[in-house]
């Protein structure tokens, strides 16, 4: 999916992301790729985009999933049906999305609660004009990461 809301971020955010740069750098767990796909406007193609993203993670073994994404509304149904794939497998995830005032799904699901942090930081929670305001910052990815290896102890649990 995206890394923040459509043209907000400078090429120096794009070539610094945090995402990649934290988790890339976390001796906790091993960065085996970033898979991207975008927001079909047919539902057909984006469940299709969803299980194949689910798919490919559960083929390469991937002990947990980071799910990002750069919008809201009709991006939430991608967005939503990959993270439903994704628990449907058993894979533990977290997620972050530009949820702002929203602060909701347009869909909902099991597997969003609890695991998707909010990258909005306008303080009245919409789209701004404002750099660093519609993107992910380092505390955002920390924050996903955290519960990433929550859920993945969680699992390892239950599979004890």
């Amino acid at each position: 999916m995206g890394i923040g809301p459509s043209t907000k971020e400078t090429s120096l955010h794009h070539f610094r992301d945090p995402l990649v740069d934290i988790v890339g750098s976390d001796s906790g767990v091993d960065l085996m790729g970033v898979l991207l796909f975008g927001t079909s406007d047919d539902n057909k193609e984006k469940l299709r985009n969803s299980k194949r993203a689910a798919a490919m993670a559960e083929g390469m073994r991937a002990d947990g999933v980071i799910v990002s994404s750069d919008g809201w509304g009709n991006s939430d149904v991608d967005y939503e049906n990959c993270v439903e794939e994704l628990g449907k497998r058993d894979i533990p995830l977290s997620g972050l999305n530009f949820s702002g005032t929203v602060a909701t799904f347009v869909v909902d699901s099991e597997y969003l609660k609890n695991n998707i942090v909010d990258i909005n930081k306008n303080p009245e929670g919409i789209e701004s004009n404002i750099v660093g305001e519609n993107n992910m910052v380092a505390d955002d990815v920390r924050k996903a990461l955290t519960i990433l290896k929550i859920r993945m102890k969680e699992k390892e649990l239950r599979n004890r």
